[in-house]
């Protein structure tokens, strides 16, 4: 962390014997720094940057260059300046017939450069400006844009700096190469260390200034360069500023949508649906623009400047936070806040001021009598504003919009009024800022309402339409396409640009088509891409980092290979694993037996993942980038090359393996450790069940054989350690799990869906691998307590139990202590209702969803008060039990061992500030793969429900409903308990299908608040079918939280908006088809 910085100091180095090229250092900058370290110490230290005359232009036509590069050494990457090492994707290795030495074949930015573009007809190469760059990637990423594309150092350290995702994808396409590696996008050129191009910050000259300078010194540069060869120089740039002064320099210059419109026509006319409105051109400058937004008036209070918003905060006049809308009312937001007991409201349009789920906004709060209650009232969009609307953003302000805004005014102000009996209000504001943004490709389908019939005529002009986010916690995205009717019926990819106070709806543009929806490919690769999935093949350099051997490699003879250093041999070992059905990589396998003083040994052995993956390598980069696999319903994206993760590192039976294993010493009676050790091994697994395969082996009395004996022996250790976590606290928590049966192993139809079983075995596996991790934890801890890699779960504040607690007591008499996890625990076991079985677990699944998720993090960033896991009762955890699928293993691995051994730790790996973005990183993929598995089997249940309700169709339907002018749909019928009551609605749980639906009344009901119920009101059909002597009045059915209903489920797509979902409507108690 620096905390002073003292001016550069430049060194001239002039070779006074030089000749024509000069391909050492020139000249040195040198910046020295104050930095204090995590122990309070300054140091001073002294960075040097070279500048050198040696950095090639990358033109075929520049022999000079040509030569430079044919002296470079072979690397990795593009060439870097510091040490001329990094250029192996521009080269290949050709055996010369005239000599044995090898000769270098460079492929650089072509002779013919950038052809046919009708306003720039000379042949050229483009410099991209770094605007152009963060705000047009996906224009540049498409390889239709072309070649011949120039990035300045310079651009390449500002986009680092300001996005490293924009970063990664730029490397990435700059490198791209056809299948012979022949094919290059663009060429990296090196300016700030050349010394003819590097140029020095002026006095009061900011640094963006200075950059842009850099920028168009480069475009002057490569027109001195290369003018005897006749190839011309294009800056490409949307900012106003430097294109200005680029003119005035005598440097081409080109917007983006000014160069793009003039590419070859049939280029152009796709091309342009990827250019984003933020940089399209210089709207903001352009009179004819501004005169229009002057008219327009802001229907968006501007936001502060960010300055302001900082001392705002600092102050305690702002407060910042996550926003999250509500997913029950599109008109409400919260945040939260540790000042705040409850969330911050934000209700209506006004107050949410264009945040978005996941924008870190800063909130200011209005008058404490203007606070209000969250509504009790499911608010749908398209029911308040239906298809009126006209995605032109110049139709802002016509009548349309005027109704649509007096909608949703009367709709807040119908539902804000109505707050329960009983009910407190709870610091209200509004938004003021955005601190920092959470845009990402969005998956959309083009609302057909929106495409104008224009559109379906002719595609040659671009039109407004409205994208309609798969996430309906996103509002829809104006996108201008010429593509509209053919987009109609497939899924998209959209970004979003801009969203400017003038403008109800935030403005995107189009990268690219899915497919086709419904398809099974295409809801497969939306589903990776809305939960920000990577799944990439892996690269050559990735698979590179594998055994030359392949899946021929096998573990070495003992005692002829360095492998066995440190590593004890455990093969004759009677070691089993335990896994679900089909499981390929398995991670882990056990062993139990009686020792000679009346003792159990146990051993927990892992797979030896670090071994083969090694740190700072590609495979290592990418894997920490993935950071876990991915389960779906019916594939598995994973973390490693599948080399790794389902053969070499893989415990399979009778295969030699190596291994991590931790080895106990536990008294038979109450398992107590009495000793543990760890160390790397090699095994040789002698089974491999799944868990019902080793619930029959332990049930069955008859079997006496070594590995039957070790697996009851386990079990009845496992027991005693579960009784013992449970005593102390820990948590018997639910969530709803279900399994999905395919018609054959080779198809992808469901045809049944099924609740999960959990068997003894279950337990047994979990409860040593939870031993494990926790011995694990306090090693690693032990050795490195700045830095060890280790998972907590906080402890939930009282204030999430509150409603909880509230409903069990008035619904069920029941109450919820939650001072300790303890008591958490025994409360939970005394929620019984004799008379309904699932009650229990239902309140379990509701209870977890009062709690805090668990999160990695290194140990020197947090208070040692704060490591404990609430759930599990321990003061100290980690995850060490799956390096195949998890990274944060394969790094606790590594941290082991060094603990255990003399192997050094990575460098990085002593870092706190790299622990902590890389615990980052885990934490977001690993909430990423749950929502994505979640998804998943939501995905398959929904084909699962719409094939029975077609073989319902086709015999005897139980009932029917018809909907406006829609054919009768057929329903499948379940049993569902109902866990949220709102005045138009209910929330319900189907713990067959493991789905929560909300089933929508058209009018308001009898709502009571304080017994969290409803009234619903017969209606005619309700009156022939409801069972008579209903307690209350006859007219009146009362429906509260866990009461167990019947519901009717369908599944439907959207006419207009395209999206699929699962449809639900009550059956019993009453029928509320017409309701």
């Amino acid at each position: 962390m620096a905390v002073q910085s003292h001016p550069p100091i430049t060194i001239l180095n002039l070779n006074r014997n030089s000749n024509e090229h000069h391909y050492g250092a020139e000249a040195v900058t040198q910046k020295q720094y104050l930095r204090k370290t995590n122990r309070g110490k300054v140091q001073k230290l002294c960075r040097e940057h070279y500048l050198r005359n040696d950095i090639p232009c990358g033109s075929s036509y520049c022999s000079d260059c040509q030569r430079i590069l044919s002296t470079i050494q072979l690397g990795h990457g593009q060439l870097h300046p510091q040490d001329g090492t990094d250029q192996a994707d521009r080269m290949e290795i050709e055996e010369s017939s005239e000599s044995t030495k090898k000769r270098r074949k460079i492929l650089l930015l072509s002779e013919s450069g950038r052809t046919g573009h009708r306003k720039y007809t000379n042949k050229h190469y483009l410099v991209l400006d770094t605007n152009v760059v963060l705000r047009q990637i996906d224009l540049l990423e498409a390889t239709s844009f072309g070649t011949d594309l120039i990035v300045p150092q310079t651009v390449l350290d500002e986009v680092r700096h300001r996005s490293l995702p924009i970063f990664n994808r730029l490397k990435s396409f700059i490198n791209e190469t056809d299948s012979t590696g022949r094919f290059i996008r663009g060429w990296i050129f090196w300016n700030e260390s050349r010394f003819d191009t590097h140029v020095r910050r002026e006095p009061e000259e900011s640094i963006n200034d200075r950059n842009d300078r850099a920028i168009r010194e480069v475009c002057t540069w490569y027109k001195a360069h290369l003018g005897s060869h006749k190839i011309d120089v294009v800056l490409l740039t949307d900012d106003r500023a430097n294109f200005d002064k680029a003119t005035q320099q005598k440097i081409q210059a080109s917007t983006t949508k000014e160069y793009v419109e003039h590419m070859a026509q049939e280029s152009a006319q796709l091309l342009l649906d990827l250019v984003a409105s933020t940089g399209s051109a210089f709207e903001s400058d352009d009179p004819n623009n501004a005169q229009k937004e002057k008219i327009k008036s802001n229907f968006y209070q501007e936001y502060l400047p960010l300055g302001q918003l900082q001392s705002g905060i600092q102050s305690g006049h702002l407060f910042q936070g996550t926003f999250r809308p509500n997913p029950y009312n599109y008109l409400e937001g919260s945040i939260f806040h540790d000042n705040f007991e409850k969330p911050v409201l934000l209700i209506g349009r006004e107050s949410m001021n264009r945040a978005i789920d996941g924008d870190v906004v800063a909130v200011e709060l209005l008058p404490r009598e203007e606070w209000k209650s969250s509504t009790d009232d499911v608010v749908v969009e398209q029911d308040v504003v239906g298809a009126a609307e006209d995605p032109d953003p110049e139709s802002a302000g016509s009548s349309l919009e005027e109704e649509t805004e007096q909608k949703e005014s009367r709709t807040i102000s119908k539902t804000s009024k109505k707050t329960g009996a009983g009910t407190t209000s709870q610091p209200t504001g509004r938004v003021v800022g955005v601190i920092k943004r959470n845009w990402r490709p969005y998956v959309c389908h083009i609302d057909r309402a929106s495409i104008p019939i224009s559109a379906l005529q002719s595609s040659l002009s671009a039109h407004a339409v409205f994208a309609m986010p798969l996430s309906r916690s996103v509002p829809k995205i104006r996108i201008r396409t010429r593509q509209a009717s053919t987009l109609a019926n497939q899924k998209i990819l959209v970004s979003i640009d801009r969203w400017e106070p003038s403008s109800r709806y935030p403005e995107g543009h189009f990268v690219r088509a899915l497919g086709i929806v419904e398809s099974k490919d295409t809801e497969q690769e939306s589903l990776l891409l809305e939960h920000d999935i990577p799944y990439r093949p892996f690269g050559k350099a990735i698979l590179d980092c594998l055994p030359p051997a392949g899946d021929k490699w096998i573990v070495p003879e003992k005692n002829s290979s360095a492998l066995w250093n440190d590593r004890e041999d455990f093969r004759e070992l009677m070691i089993c694993s335990i896994d679900p059905p089909g499981c390929q990589d398995i991670d882990d396998a056990l062993h139990a037996r009686r020792l000679a003083n009346g003792n159990i040994e146990v051993g927990v052995h892992i797979a030896d993942v670090s071994h083969f993956v090694l740190p700072d390598t590609p495979m290592d980069v990418e894997a920490a980038s993935r950071g876990t696999t991915v389960y779906l319903v019916d594939k598995r994206i994973d973390m490693l090359p599948s080399l790794l993760g389902t053969n070499l590192c893989s415990l399979k039976p009778e295969v030699e393996r190596l291994a991590f294993s931790v080895i106990w010493e536990l008294r038979e009676e109450d398992s107590k450790i009495e000793a543990v050790r760890f160390t790397k091994s090699v095994i040789k697994s002698k089974a491999a069940f799944t868990y019902e395969a080793a619930q029959i082996r332990k049930d069955d009395s008859s079997l006496k054989d070594e590995i039957s004996e070790s697996i009851r022996l386990l079990n009845k250790l496992a027991i005693q350690l579960k009784k013992s976590r449970m005593d102390n606290g820990a948590l018997n928590l639910a969530s709803p799990e279900i399994k999905i049966h395919m018609s054959s192993s080779e198809s992808s139809d469901p045809v049944d869906v099924e609740q999960k079983e959990s068997r003894e075995t279950n337990s047994l596996v979990e409860e040593f691998m939870l031993l494990a991790n926790i011995s694990v934890a306090r090693r690693i801890y032990e050795s490195f307590p700045q830095t060890a890699v280790l998972r907590r779960h906080n402890p939930p504040p009282k204030t999430n139990f509150e409603v909880l607690q509230d409903v069990l007591l008035k619904r069920r008499g029941l109450e919820l202590d939650v001072s300790s996890s303890a008591s958490l625990a025994s409360s939970l076991d005394k929620c019984i209702d004799p008379d309904v079985p699932a009650f229990n677990t239902l309140v379990r699944i509701m209870a977890t969803r009062c709690m805090l998720p668990a999160e990695y993090f290194g140990s020197g960033s947090v208070s040692k008060d704060t490591f404990g896991h609430y759930g599990l009762a321990s003061e100290i955890y980690t995850h060490f039990t799956s390096p195949i699928r998890r990274y944060a293993d394969v790094l606790v691995h590594r941290q082991l061992q060094a603990a255990i051994t003399e192997a050094p730790l990575p460098t990085s790996m002593n870092s706190k500030s790299f622990v902590e973005k890389i615990m980052l990183n885990l934490n977001k993929r690993h909430n990423s793969a749950q929502k994505a598995g979640r998804a998943s089997v939501e995905f398959y249940v929904a084909i699962a429900i719409k094939a029975k309700q077609q073989q319902q169709s086709s015999s005897t339907v139980p009932r029917t409903i018809s909907d406006g002018d829609r054919p009768p749909t057929a329903f499948v019928s379940a049993e569902a308990f109902v866990i949220r009551t709102f005045r138009n609605g209910l929330a319900v749980f189907v713990s067959e299908y493991g789905l929560e639906g909300l089933i929508k009344f058209k009018e308001d009901q009898e709502y009571d608040g304080e017994r969290y119920e409803i009234g619903v009101r017969r209606g005619s059909k309700a009156a022939s079918s409801a069972k008579q002597g209903q307690e209350g009045d006859l007219g009146v059915v009362k429906i509260g939280i866990f009461d167990k209903v019947f519901v009717g489920i369908s599944t439907e797509q959207d006419r207009s908006t395209q999206r699929g979902r699962v449809k639900m409507v009550l059956l019993k108690p009453i029928d509320s088809s017409d309701l």
